[in-house]
């Protein structure tokens, strides 16, 4: 039975039953004494048998439990906000390269180092076709002479030159990409030195190696008159369209929107540079073998015209002279052309 259920009325009841039968002070004293025990018992039996202790631990328990699935929902939260701030960064910078997928020709000499005007650009592009175009009228004879001369000068005004910018533009792109991940690291230690970031894209514009040196002291010069650093990231992308340039800028937009180690996402960045710049050395060995052949089969029938030219003239001049040589000269470079677009599409190894 439970002491609880123990009525204190119901034992003084008893007791002055007692008195009343007869019984001696002591029995109703010792009576009295056990209702007023029973009664302490019945009071602190909660905290004897422990159950407020229990409920309490119990509470505390649901209490701690409570607190806990709240932080959890917290981190879910924070990592949901990151996730979607990190999609909406990534699709801003896909947008903007998008959108500014159309080069000029002030940017491509800008990419390739050169302070030329257009203007300039397109003078030494006509006349450098214009002195093509009249050596090849001086120099072939015959009705196809001015046909070829002006196929020359074209050549010379519109191809030659852009060729020769392409060639520069890809020669500083190589530069700075073997450069980028020397860079990176000298941000990393200085960030984990206590420079901040601008300090650290100081430190590059000045003490690293052209291209690197003139990009990033570009960044710096923006910076300066008040471009966020995001914004001249985007520009130095225009300038340099990298694929190791497009991600130390996600790498930096990132961590300036949703926060995290910088040093640490940087030195990550560094060393996957550094292996794509390794699996790429290793991709053109293989293919040097490969290349060196379409080399040598492309420049084999030319070579062997102009030994026989310079042999024989008489022999090869019909190809040029004549109606037929000119349709079999046409036939033969267009199946030539289609040959080595093939060696070249074969050897060509995108990485």
């Amino acid at each position: 039975m439970h002491p609880l259920k123990f009525s204190t009325a119901t034992a003084i009841r008893w007791v002055k039953h007692m008195a009343d039968l007869g019984l001696s002070a002591d029995i109703v004293a010792i009576l009295i004494g056990l209702a007023v025990g029973g009664l302490i018992y019945a009071l602190s039996y909660p905290f004897v048998s422990g159950e407020i202790l229990a409920a309490k631990r119990v509470a505390s328990v649901s209490e701690a439990r409570a607190k806990k699935s709240g932080n959890s929902r917290s981190v879910a939260d924070i990592a949901a906000q990151r996730k979607k701030q990190v999609a909406e960064s990534l699709k801003d910078m896909e947008s903007r390269a998008k959108s500014t997928q159309k080069v000029s020709l002030r940017t491509k000499l800008e990419r390739a180092g050169l302070d030329t005007e257009p203007r300039t650009f397109w003078i030494m592009s006509l006349a450098t076709g214009a002195f093509l175009g009249l050596f090849t009228f001086i120099s072939v004879t015959g009705p196809s002479g001015p046909l070829a001369s002006l196929a020359v000068a074209l050549v010379g005004t519109f191809g030659l030159p852009h060729w020769f910018l392409n060639k520069l533009i890809t020669r500083r792109q190589k530069k700075f990409q073997q450069e980028l991940a020397n860079a990176i690291d000298v941000v990393v230690r200085g960030v984990k030195s206590g420079l901040p970031l601008n300090e650290c894209l100081q430190i590059i514009a000045r003490e690293s190696p052209e291209p690197i040196a003139g990009e990033f002291r570009y960044v710096v010069e923006q910076m300066r008159v008040g471009i966020p650093l995001s914004e001249a990231l985007d520009r130095l992308i225009v300038r340099m369209p990298l694929a190791e340039v497009k991600f130390l800028a996600i790498v930096i937009g990132i961590q300036q929107q949703a926060g995290g180690n910088l040093s640490e996402a940087l030195g990550n960045l560094s060393s996957v540079l550094r292996d794509r710049f390794r699996m790429e050395m290793k991709v053109k060995a293989l293919a040097a073998e490969a290349k060196a052949s379409a080399m040598v089969l492309g420049c084999l029938p030319p070579a062997v015209v102009t030994m026989t030219y310079i042999s024989s003239p008489d022999y090869i001049m019909p190809l040029f002279t004549t109606t037929a040589g000119n349709l079999i000269l046409a036939g033969s470079l267009s199946w030539m052309t289609c040959g080595i677009l093939m060696m070249r599409k074969m050897i060509n190894f995108k990485f």
